[in-house]
């Protein structure tokens, strides 16, 4: 699936990851508000890592163009 197909699966709740990925990427999520210190914290992508737990993810345009994304059950 390409990103823009993938996306509105992630807005619900989803987990997504690239199947030409290999390591140790699990997932990546959309946490879409939160709160930091009595702080909002605006919408964000972390990604789920079987090594150090959850890591801020930002796609690259490769990423974006993909088109091998997949739900992850």
């Amino acid at each position: 699936m390409s990103f823009e197909e993938i996306l509105p699966r992630l807005k619900k709740g989803g987990k997504i990851i690239r199947k030409g990925w290999s390591g140790v990427e699990e997932y990546v999520i959309l946490v879409n508000e939160g709160i930091y210190e009595s702080k909002v914290v605006t919408p964000h992508f972390l990604i789920k890592t079987s090594d150090e737990g959850y890591s801020m993810f930002s796609p690259t345009v490769c990423d974006i163009l993909a088109t091998d994304w997949e739900i992850v059950e």
